[in-house]
């Protein structure tokens, strides 16, 4: 990605091979140009709020959506949500909770602490594919984000 300014999607995902699939999926359809992806909750804090190796961005330049994955190594994808919630700098961004959970206690927290979406990962590649275009469809054409 050219501009660290102009991200759209940010992919929060430690798994490299569902990462991958997400990227495929949204930049085969035009989707993914201004994406970039992190593997764990503490890049992705450090990231969204300019600080440590992109301390360069300014957090006003915000993801069209946050791609979250719930479980992951140093900070978790709730401990994510809840920073970016926290601050109104960043409260509105769209955060989609993205993980193979369907366990009722983690979908109940992540809408407590604001989450827009929480979709559980289609096991098989085809379902996964289809389910990452029709999220990079909605949130990147369909759904008005807030200036």
């Amino acid at each position: 990605m050219d501009n660290i300014h102009d991200v759209e999607v940010l992919l929060v995902e430690d798994n490299l091979d569902e990462a991958g699939l997400v990227i495929r999926a949204l930049k085969k359809n035009n989707l993914g140009n201004n994406l970039v992806h992190l593997e764990d909750g503490a890049e992705a804090l450090d990231f969204i709020f300019a600080r440590g190796a992109y301390s360069d961005r300014k957090v006003e330049f915000k993801p069209k959506v946050v791609l979250l994955d719930l479980k992951m190594p140093k900070v978790d994808g709730l401990q994510v949500l809840k920073e970016i919630r926290n601050d109104k700098r960043t409260k509105l961004i769209p955060v989609v909770i993205m993980t193979s959970s369907a366990e009722q206690k983690d979908i109940i927290e992540s809408y407590g602490l604001g989450v827009n979406a929480y979709v559980v990962k289609p096991l098989d590649f085809e379902n996964f594919y289809k389910v990452m275009i029709d999220l990079g469809l909605f949130w990147l054409l369909v759904n008005q984000p807030p200036g």
